[in-house]
């Protein structure tokens, strides 16, 4: 039995993996979550095998929310699942605990390799990504470095949604002064000067939907 977890929020997205999942037998779908918070707390009541996570989730994107599934129960295995084939977010999706990286396009194709070859603790990586990019990664040992840290790129992200610093804070645990001091570091590592050029700044490198 393969016991999963869907976090992504849009209930017609979850409607179809379920349809494609439970065709397979001996698979089955213990719980969905449509924002990240949600996601983190079913994973850790439910303990899925796997859980296949949306990068663009709300309240917590799909890096935060792996980092917490990942801190709190380190058996499951986590499918980042996007529609960005971006280099930088492949690096942070490792880094954050991911195994396995799916493309929506490639749904049809791979969603059940990809599940399948995370119940058995392997690695999975999207048909379109490169295996040199893979290689290049892991010879690095996680310490490929962004211009902004995985932290500062989800502050960013929940910045790009309208979220006040205080609402931030209390979303991440971390307190208002450590919010106000990511977002200044990040402001200046990016040479940007208003809230507007922090929100292109997401759009134009996938932080956000635009």
């Amino acid at each position: 039995m393969i016991r999963i977890l869907i976090a992504d929020d849009h209930e017609v997205v979850r409607s179809g993996l379920r349809l494609l999942l439970e065709a397979q037998p001996n698979w089955e779908i213990v719980g969905e979550a449509s924002n990240g918070r949600a996601a983190v707390t079913k994973a850790v009541e439910l303990r899925p095998d796997v859980a296949i996570i949306d990068y663009s989730l709300p309240m917590l994107n799909g890096l935060e929310a792996t980092r917490h599934i990942r801190d709190r129960v380190s058996k499951i295995e986590i499918l980042m699942f996007t529609m960005h084939d971006n280099e930088v977010l492949i690096q942070e999706a490792f880094k954050a605990g991911a195994r396995g990286y799916l493309l929506k396009s490639d749904v049809r194709e791979h969603l059940i390799e990809a599940v399948r070859s995370l119940a058995m603790h392997k690695p999975f990586f999207s048909s379109k990504i490169s295996e040199g990019l893979i290689k290049a990664y892991a010879a690095k040992s996680g310490q490929v470095k962004s211009t902004i840290t995985s932290r500062e790129r989800t502050i960013v992200h929940m910045i790009a949604e309208g979220l006040s610093n205080k609402i931030i804070a209390n979303t991440l645990d971390i307190s208002l002064k450590t919010v106000e001091t990511h977002r200044a570091a990040v402001m200046r590592k990016l040479g940007l000067s208003s809230s507007a050029d922090l929100v292109r700044f997401a759009v134009r490198n996938n932080i956000i939907e635009a």
